[in-house]
């Protein structure tokens, strides 16, 4: 999730639920996200009525970029399922990581959710109230096939990226790596592209999804899968208990009744059932 400070928050709201989300203002101080709460089904309060607000940060694919002009993803159309249920649409507020990982957008009424492929980890709990967990995720270490780097112990002594803030970065840290820090998953990749580093720590998912590309998966390979533990959540305000019971109802419903395993499969890849398989936040 990238940091860009200094940039111009971008509002995009909801075409469809399977389509994705197309920009619709140019700014986040418009004057009627936060005209007051408003109710939803359910007697859930929303910070504009009519809609589910979700804060993010772009791009992050597969859970979330722009495509053909509109926001789409595994996110996205998870949380369209949490806004059917409400009867109301998604839109998405692009912001920095660092405004929803430490609540502040939540807190200001700038947004009801944030979804952004986040770990869950007890440190952002003290900020942020986390739905159950909806994937299961791992850090790779991607390469230059000509680097000769064939695992994270390969590492040490060379040049590293990871992206800003990210749980990547932390672990890379953790085992005794200096990384260099870019802003975004893209800023990441085209940073081992480029010569800039010589191996990045990343989730793979993103790895996955960039390694589709045939020119891609000639020159890079996964040196290393590395299984950290960690789980992705979405995050209400605390105490906003009523959302994230709509949103882990949605969850839960999606995986009884195949969808969840269909939009896997639509985003992220050939379905696991440990993917489903994660137990509830604490």
């Amino acid at each position: 999730m990238k940091t860009t400070l200094g940039r111009r928050t971008r509002v995009l709201a909801a075409t469809t639920a399977t389509a994705g989300l197309v920009l619709v203002a140019g700014c986040s101080s418009d004057g009627n996200g936060g005209s007051g709460t408003k109710t939803a089904a359910g007697g859930v309060e929303v910070v504009k009525a009519g809609q589910l607000t979700t804060c993010t940060h772009l791009p992050y694919p597969p859970f979330q970029s722009e495509i053909d002009g509109k926001v789409q993803g595994f996110d996205v159309a998870l949380i369209d399922l949490v806004a059917d249920d409400l009867g109301v649409k998604q839109a998405i507020v692009d912001q920095p990581f660092e405004n929803f990982k430490t609540g502040g957008s939540l807190n200001a009424g700038q947004c009801d959710l944030a979804a952004a492929g986040m770990t869950i980890t007890e440190e952002r709990k003290k900020n942020v109230d986390f739905s159950d967990p909806y994937f299961e995720a791992t850090q790779a270490v991607l390469v230059d096939k000509k680097s000769g780097i064939s695992s994270f112990a390969d590492l040490k002594g060379k040049k590293v990226g990871a992206q800003a803030q990210t749980t990547g970065e932390d672990y890379a840290k953790s085992k005794g790596l200096d990384p260099v820090s870019f802003e975004s998953s893209d800023a990441v990749i085209n940073g081992l592209r480029t010569g800039q580093v010589q191996a990045v720590v990343i989730d793979y998912p993103v790895v996955q999804g960039w390694l589709k590309d045939k020119a891609n998966a000639a020159a890079f390979e996964v040196a290393e899968q590395i299984n950290t533990g960690e789980q992705y959540g979405f995050t209400v305000k605390k105490g906003n208990t009523k959302l994230r019971e709509a949103i882990n109802k949605a969850l839960k419903d999606a995986k009884a009744d195949g969808t969840y395993k269909k939009l896997y499969e639509q985003w992220i890849g050939p379905y696991d059932e440990s993917a489903a398989s994660a137990s509830p936040a604490a």
